[in-house]
């Protein structure tokens, strides 16, 4: 069963979105970024604390907002 998972991720531009783009693709998840808001969707059945951990291999701060 796969869950929509909301993430906050303090990114500033398309660099920082791309950043974003290069560690999910890896993982093979379905995701969606909202730059403006600063708001990060993963569609996956991976743990939480896999995505987090995935996240801030960006270097930005992530927080964990919960399921959509």
């Amino acid at each position: 069963v796969t869950t929509t998972h909301q993430f906050f991720v303090d990114m500033i531009c398309e660099g920082c979105s791309g950043a974003v783009t290069r560690v999910l693709t890896k993982l093979d998840v379905k995701f969606d970024i909202d730059l403006p808001n600063k708001k990060v969707f993963i569609e996956s059945d991976k743990d939480t604390d896999v995505l987090l951990e995935t996240l801030k291999k960006t270097g930005k701060t992530v927080t964990y907002i919960g399921p959509k």
